[in-house]
């Protein structure tokens, strides 16, 4: 199977090496950078005349293959995965669909369209973990959910690269915070409850990352900074101690300290946390309520030590811990006291060495076996995902506007602008 791959960033690659690896080859590579262009040229063997400055272009040419990867940054996707389907490619299409509900909306009616299989990455669904999480729910463990808490600790070290100095800063260039980073967990949530969400409250804002917090003589760069040894979020101190690895690989494709000390001197990575344009919350939490009954909280924080999820499903009869990073899901049965222990079952999940705790790996299988029917759709269908999509943006307009937001009514309202 032949696939295109539009956007060879650091998601696009891992997706296009998953596809090479499980016997299937890239024909053809659209990327803006031409180092990243010539890199994945070279690593998949594409000729150069399948070598594309941009999606469009690629997108104009005869069609190339079977399926595209489409990788490119948020706002770019509907622009490419409209006319992709058009082409006659099925899609395996990054998340967000789209930041914007109405080309959400208008990517899914065109997939119903013109027959076109599109699997959304929500990778979590996929990983080892989530799926025994899911099962325990589902065999009965604790008996019906009753209500979640669900927290995505994004890291200190994390929202400072990615959503203060890196892609997904600003909301008008990419997402919201909500859309970007936790689409993935509404998309989680709406999967433990079973149900649809039926409303959605949420609060949250920029509260750390401007200039009011700047220690006192912080420069605009790291690199002219007088604290440059001692400030936590030192370019020097959160990229050179990493290198080649995530999040220094980002930086520059020359990963020796040379060549990561002169993008810390002249690239976006390199200025200072407190002084960079980035408008997108550090901090939010929502409260749901899914139409069969089920409750939810789900706390989004930049300030957590670690990157992890952690989650807690509140039966009728027992309760589920679930920690992703330690890989342990605790499983209780309530006792009908408080002396008695209650009955415990711990399940350490199968590990796996792909990215998202093999969800990475996991999905783009999935996404082969559905055009290869060996199954009839994939467990994040377009379909599907534009529910948690739909929840993001209504939770974003919910903590702009201080009001409740009904999920249904959020989607007529945009259905019929999309339709307009």
């Amino acid at each position: 199977m032949k696939f295109v791959l539009i956007g060879a960033g650091q998601r696009g690659m891992i997706y296009a090496k998953y596809a090479c690896e499980m016997g299937h080859e890239i024909a053809a590579v659209a990327e803006t950078d031409e180092v990243k262009r010539r890199i994945a040229g070279e690593t998949f063997g594409i000729p150069a005349e399948y070598r594309f400055s941009d999606g469009e272009t690629l997108l104009a040419q005869p069609k190339l293959g079977d399926a595209a990867i489409i990788a490119t940054m948020d706002r770019d996707h509907f622009r490419e995965a409209i006319p992709a389907m058009e082409k006659g490619y099925h899609l395996l299409l990054e998340k967000p669909i789209s930041p914007d509900p109405e080309e959400t909306l208008k990517i899914e009616e065109t997939a119903v369209r013109t027959g076109r299989h599109v699997t959304v990455c929500h990778v979590l669904r996929y990983s080892p973990f989530f799926r025994a999480l899911k099962k325990a729910v589902t065999d009965g463990k604790i008996g019906r959910v009753i209500t979640i808490q669900h927290n995505e600790n994004i890291g200190n070290f994390h929202i400072a690269h990615s959503f203060v100095r890196g892609n997904w800063r600003r909301s008008d260039l990419a997402s919201p915070l909500v859309m970007q980073k936790s689409c993935h967990d509404m998309d989680l949530l709406v999967w433990l409850a079973g149900s649809g969400c039926e409303s959605i409250a949420s609060f949250g804002d920029l509260t750390y990352f401007k200039a009011e917090n700047a220690p006192e003589g912080a420069a605009e760069r790291c690199c002219d900074c007088p604290l440059k040894d001692s400030c936590r979020f030192s370019a020097y101190r959160c990229y050179l101690p990493v290198a080649p690895n995530w999040p220094a690989a980002v930086l520059t494709e020359d990963q020796s300290e040379e060549g990561l000390r002169e993008a810390i001197r002249t690239g976006p990575y390199g200025r200072c946390v407190y002084h960079c344009d980035n408008n997108v919350c550090d901090h939010q939490v929502s409260i749901l309520r899914f139409t069969n009954g089920v409750t939810a909280t789900f706390n989004l924080s930049g300030f957590t030590n670690r990157m992890m999820r952690t989650i807690k499903i509140m039966g009728e009869d027992g309760e589920i811990r679930a920690n992703e990073d330690e890989n342990v899901i605790e499983i209780t049965r309530f006792a009908s006291n408080g002396i008695t222990p209650g009955e415990t079952e711990i399940i350490h999940p199968e590990e796996s060495t792909s990215g998202h705790s093999g969800g990475d790996s996991g999905i783009v299988e999935d996404f082969l076996a559905m055009l290869e029917g060996r199954i009839s759709e994939s467990a994040t269908d377009i379909h599907e995902s534009v529910e948690s999509h739909m929840m993001a943006c209504a939770a974003e307009e919910a903590r702009v506007t201080g009001q409740v937001i009904s999920i249904a009514d959020f989607r007529r309202k945009h259905e019929r602008k999309q339709q307009a």
